[in-house]
C-alpha cells in the first residue's frame, strides 16, 4: 500500500504527464524550496524520435523537449524558457532543445535557491551543438521566475558554461569562449549573484590556455590558477588549485596547468 504522503506529489506528477504529453525528464517542485505560492513546478517533458534533418536515410534524432514553469500542472507554461536556444533566425532546426543536460536546484547562497538548467540543441552536420545555460531565480515582487544568468554557446570549440559546487568560488558561473583573433586562446568570465540576486560579471580576461594546444584538462581546469589569483583566492608559490579528477603530475606553465 502506498503511504499517505506521497499521494500529493503522485497527483501532481500524473496531472502533470496528462497535460505535457511525451516522456517525463525532469520534475521539480519549486514551491517549497522557493518558498512560492504552491503549486510551482518545473517539467521538462521529451517528444517521440524525429527523423533526423541532418542525418542520412532513416537517420534518427531525439524528440524534441519542452521546459515549463507551470503553476497549473502545465496547463499553462511561463515563456521565460521559449527562447533559450533561439538564434538569429528564431525558427532554424537548432533553435529547439533536443538534449536536457542538466536541471537541479543549486543554492549560490544560503539564502538564494537557484533553478540550474541546460539544454543542447540537435547536432549540427559537424557534430556541433548550439548549448544554453540558464539560473532562475524567483522574483517575488512579479511572481515569476526570472533569468538570474543566462548565456549560450556552442560545443565544437573546447567552449563550456560550468557552474561551481563547491570551493572558493562555490556559486560562480565560469565560462570560456573562443577568442576571435590570434592568438586563438579563450574569454574566460567569471559571473557570480549580486545584491538583487542577479549574476554579475566580476571577472573577464584572455587565457594563458591556446586553443588546441595538447592540454588534456578542460579551459576551466587549465585557467583556474589564474581565475583564482586575480580574484584574490590564490597566490603563486602554493600548490596550484586542481581539477576535480586525479591531477598526478601538476604543472604550471606559463600560468596554465596542466596535468
Amino acid at each position: 500500500m502506498m503511504h499517505r504522503a506521497l499521494l500529493p506529489l503522485l497527483s501532481i506528477l500524473l496531472m502533470a504527464a496528462a497535460e505535457l504529453p511525451g516522456t517525463v525528464l525532469s520534475s521539480i517542485d519549486l514551491a517549497e524550496p522557493f518558498e512560492t505560492p504552491p503549486g510551482w513546478r518545473f517539467i521538462a517533458t521529451q517528444g517521440p524520435e524525429i527523423q533526423d534533418p541532418l542525418g542520412m536515410g532513416d537517420d534518427k534524432a531525439p524528440g524534441a523537449i519542452r521546459l515549463c514553469l507551470s503553476r497549473n500542472a502545465g496547463r499553462t507554461c511561463q515563456p521565460t524558457l521559449d527562447g533559450l536556444l533561439a538564434g538569429k533566425d528564431r525558427n532554424d532546426i537548432f533553435a529547439q532543445p533536443h538534449f536536457l543536460e542538466d536541471a537541479r536546484i543549486v543554492h549560490p547562497r544560503p539564502d538564494l535557491p537557484i533553478l540550474l538548467v541546460r539544454v543542447a540543441s540537435l547536432h549540427s552536420g559537424d557534430g556541433d551543438q548550439r548549448v544554453a545555460t540558464v539560473a532562475l531565480s524567483y522574483d517575488r515582487s512579479r511572481g515569476q521566475f526570472v533569468p538570474a544568468y543566462e548565456k549560450q554557446t556552442g560545443r565544437n570549440n573546447s567552449q563550456e558554461i560550468r557552474y561551481v559546487d563547491a570551493g572558493p568560488l562555490r556559486g560562480a558561473v565560469i565560462s570560456a569562449e573562443p577568442t576571435s583573433d590570434a592568438p586563438f586562446a579563450f574569454w574566460i568570465t567569471v559571473a557570480r549573484p549580486g545584491t538583487k540576486d542577479r549574476y554579475v560579471q566580476v571577472l573577464r580576461y584572455r587565457s594563458a590556455t591556446r586553443y588546441g594546444d595538447g592540454n588534456p584538462l578542460a579551459v576551466i581546469d587549465s585557467e583556474m590558477p589564474g581565475i583564482q589569483q586575480r580574484l584574490g583566492y590564490w597566490r603563486s608559490g602554493p600548490p596550484p588549485p586542481l581539477p576535480a579528477g586525479p591531477c598526478r603530475k601538476p604543472r604550471l606553465i606559463r600560468q596554465e596547468l596542466w596535468c
